[in-house]
């Protein structure tokens, strides 16, 4: 099985502090990490082909996922069960958007994302941008991820940054949800206050 990195210990350590200090405001499941001075730009390419920034998605909570199309748990295991968090929203995952950004470009074509995500959920979202793009992308979200070698060139795996990221409606970086941590009720809840706010 390949070795997940949960998190950068920046992230972790930076989101541990803010939820030691935030004694007012909306209480959480997942870790309240509002006011961290990452997570505010996002500009890839989705599998139609279309240029995508985070203020296209402006009004709805957007939740963003790093992974990739050949991992053989994590990412799978995370996109079902925001599939499962978009049923248990009914209506109101009208005003959410799911993104999956792929540290496996070299791989992950917009064909072969546009037949992986939507399966999970028809308005889940994948995007792509070359090796620099998603270094960048990557760095922006203290997102780690590292390619280890196969048997042959193209078996390889990519370890990386296993969690989620929640932005609210009016783009502000606001929760980590670690791989694992909490269940699809419970972030369904914590989507809703951010709806409400």
């Amino acid at each position: 099985m390949t070795t997940i990195w949960r998190s950068s210990v920046a992230a972790l350590l930076g989101a541990l502090l803010l939820a030691a200090c935030d004694a007012g405001g909306p209480k959480f499941h997942s870790t309240d990490i509002t006011g961290v001075d990452y997570g505010k730009e996002l500009s890839l390419t989705d599998f139609h082909g279309k240029p995508r920034t985070l203020a296209d998605f402006r009004g709805k909570v957007v939740v963003v996922f790093f992974g990739y199309t050949h991992c053989p748990d994590v990412c799978p295991t995370t996109l079902a069960e925001l599939a499962q968090v978009m049923k248990k929203l009914g209506a109101d995952s009208d005003k959410v958007q799911v993104l999956f950004v792929t540290v496996d470009p070299a791989r992950d074509t917009p064909a072969l994302l546009a037949q992986y995500v939507p399966a999970f959920d028809p308005r889940f979202l994948g995007l792509y941008g070359d090796a620099q793009a998603t270094q960048r992308a990557a760095k922006e979200f203290k997102v780690f991820y590292e390619i280890k070698k196969g048997a042959t060139p193209a078996e390889y795996t990519v370890d990386h940054s296993a969690g989620a990221y929640v932005i609210d409606t009016k783009g502000r970086l606001r929760l980590f949800v670690g791989y694992g941590r909490i269940g699809a009720d419970d972030l369904a809840a914590d989507i809703r206050t951010l709806l409400r706010e």
